[in-house]
């Protein structure tokens, strides 16, 4: 499997300064400041990114899970809201919530739980975040 790479560059001090975020494919390029990490500043930031690679991870793991449990999974839709918050004078990511919705088949509830809750936890995404609370809501559409 391949290492994957994103590049950042920052300039200034932290609170003037500013950046830009270049991921190795190309897909995106993106500015971020204090601002838009801190307040509500236009730009992206790095929890935004942790948040789209988690939910991305997740939706793969979790559609995953059910095919090699004999699902058929026709869509699957995470958003993972990413918290950051000062913990002892220092800003700390404290918890990250997934939210997701299922189009599976032949599926009852608690069986499709057992599994969200599984991918969740098989996730590559997730056992990298391990010290950070992770929370699940699932839901089948």
């Amino acid at each position: 499997m391949p290492t994957r790479s994103a590049d950042a560059t920052w300039t200034d001090n932290l609170s003037d300064g500013n950046g830009t975020m270049t991921l190795e494919s190309g897909a995106y390029e993106g500015a971020y400041s204090f601002r838009s990490r801190f307040e509500d500043g236009a730009g992206s930031n790095p929890e935004e990114l942790i948040a789209a690679a988690h939910a991305g991870c997740y939706s793969m793991a979790l559609s995953n899970v059910l095919d090699e449990a004999g699902y058929d999974p026709e869509a699957v839709n995470t958003t993972a809201d990413v918290t950051l918050r000062m913990v002892d004078e220092e800003p700390t990511i404290t918890g990250i919530h997934l939210n997701t919705e299922a189009t599976v088949p032949d599926i009852d509830d608690d069986t499709f739980q057992e599994h969200a809750e599984a991918a969740k936890e098989g996730c590559p995404v997730s056992k990298a975040l391990t010290g950070t609370e992770i929370t699940l809501d699932a839901s089948l559409a």
